[in-house]
């Protein structure tokens, strides 16, 4: 039997790092929302071009177009994409972790990155929209059958292309902080 003698050095354990990258998430949800906002008033332009102030011809306020629908879908799309790739390339360094959790944890920076912008629109939106509710009350008492049921229809509309851009826009506000933290890693 031979006697060894087995060294075992023990390593510092390097303080843990937090997970999340809370000033590369804010710098990234306030991008966000600004390049929202940039294309909400784009959008809003395009559209009263496109509205007509007297009765019958062009389109009216109670209606929604795909085309709408679209524009709130590559509305969200970009400003998720922009915010989620500087939440990406903002964050510091990661070393020492696997490549996996590396792209695990860039993917969920983009997503509270897009998190954080929509609830902070989507609030100030009810806000906003709180604001007006005694008038729409008025307005709808005084308004046609015809009338409500167009605004109506408009409006699960805008509730279907809305969540559809929702739910794509976390997906894309995921990957661009990916490929954001990836571009970072391979400069850094």
């Amino acid at each position: 039997m031979t006697d060894e003698l087995v060294i075992v050095q023990e390593v510092a354990a390097a303080p843990l790092a937090s997970a999340v990258s809370w000033p590369a998430i804010f710098g990234g949800a306030v991008v966000a929302m600004a390049v929202s906002l940039i294309f909400a008033v784009l959008g809003a332009g395009f559209a009263a071009g496109a509205l007509a102030a007297w009765p019958n011809p062009g389109r009216h306020l109670t209606s929604f177009s795909v085309w709408s629908g679209v524009w709130i879908i590559v509305t969200q799309w970009v400003s998720a994409g922009v915010g989620g790739y500087l939440a990406g390339r903002l964050r510091t360094r990661w070393h020492g972790l696997h490549t996996h959790e590396v792209f695990f944890r860039d993917t969920a920076n983009g997503l509270i990155t897009w998190a954080l912008a929509t609830l902070v629109v989507a609030g100030l939106g009810a806000a906003l929209a709180g604001a007006g509710a005694p008038d729409a009350a008025v307005a709808t008492q005084q308004a046609s059958a015809d009338a409500v049921e167009a605004a109506r229809k408009a409006g699960a509309a805008f509730s279907v292309f809305t969540g559809i851009s929702l739910l794509v826009g976390a997906f894309v506000a995921s990957v661009a902080a990916a490929l954001g933290g990836q571009e970072r890693d391979m400069h850094a």
